[in-house]
């Protein structure tokens, strides 16, 4: 069902004087093992009482032979230290990952949770394999969801200092993260897909600076489409969201990935009636003064 979109949108920019400069593109990210690790390891009994609780919780019970007991301690770390209060129902699923409403200790948030298992397990490596951060990360299963978990925190904490409209990152643990909520109290935020959009040629304008944004920043989405965008209806606002494989622009496929983003969204305007191409949008996209790619 597509919903329509008020023509009285006109979907603010964040403005570049409110953000910080990006941060370090270098920073060492570690997969090492967390106290959510320690907690499943040692398992005294007020944890065991916490999973048996989260266990038998309605939006949990399909996930028990997915969640293995160091997730359920990291869900009961960021519990112990405030970040989550109490857990709502899913937000979305999928191969990779599931999102939970959650109640924090003052707002609403998301808690985005990675499977261990994943079954994208070597499409993950593909993104990861080439990224500064990450040089030197074995190939175990855990480790690879670890450092894609902390990597979709450090991308959006990146995102957001440059201006970029993203879910506000605030916590990680292990293959947990946990988000700003975008939504309203009927449910999450629908996504651009999802959506009739009264006014294309001013959305069109805001991606297209949002893409720049990151570039200028040295990101790369790199799986970018109106199905990543959502509408925040509270802010008026499109907000970039699933910046998990997100990569540098040294990373050796950043430019096939940028070229496929610019494609996704030329395309999806160009139904919108726009007479937009993906060259256009590429050549805007990579123009920012200085060029990270060059440095």
């Amino acid at each position: 069902m597509i919903e329509q979109m008020g023509q009285g949108t006109e979907f603010g920019l964040v403005d570049l004087e409110d953000v910080e400069s990006p941060g370090d593109e270098w920073e060492e990210i570690d997969v090492s093992d967390t106290e959510a690790d320690r907690i499943a390891r040692k398992r005294d009994r007020e944890f065991e009482q916490f999973e048996e609780r989260i266990k038998d919780a309605e939006q949990f019970k399909v996930e028990q032979s997915v969640f293995d007991d160091a997730t359920f301690a990291a869900l009961y770390k960021l519990v112990q230290d405030g970040y989550v209060e109490a857990f709502g129902g899913p937000l979305s699923t999928g191969k990779e990952a599931n999102v939970y409403h959650a109640l924090g200790d003052d707002r609403e948030v998301a808690v985005k949770i990675y499977r261990i298992n994943a079954s994208n397990f070597r499409q993950m490596r593909d993104y990861l394999e080439g990224d500064p951060r990450f040089e030197g990360l074995g190939g175990q299963k855990k480790d690879v969801v670890l450092a894609w978990t902390k990597k979709e925190l450090a991308n959006l904490r990146r995102a957001k200092a440059a201006g970029v409209r993203v879910p506000e990152p605030i916590a990680t643990e292990r293959n947990v993260l946990v988000m700003e909520y975008i939504g309203t109290d009927d449910g999450r935020a629908k996504r651009l897909g999802e959506v009739h959009i009264e006014n294309p040629q001013t959305a069109y304008e805001v991606m297209r600076e949002y893409m720049r944004r990151l570039y200028s920043a040295g990101l790369i989405h790199g799986d970018l489409s109106e199905y990543n965008v959502v509408f925040d209806e509270d802010e008026g606002q499109l907000v970039f969201i699933d910046l998990g494989q997100a990569v540098t622009v040294h990373h050796p496929n950043s430019r096939e990935f940028l070229e496929r983003d610019c494609r996704n969204v030329a395309g999806y305007f160009s139904r919108q009636g726009l007479e937009v191409t993906e060259d256009d949008l590429l050549e805007f996209v990579t123009s920012p003064e200085p060029d990270p790619s060059r440095g």
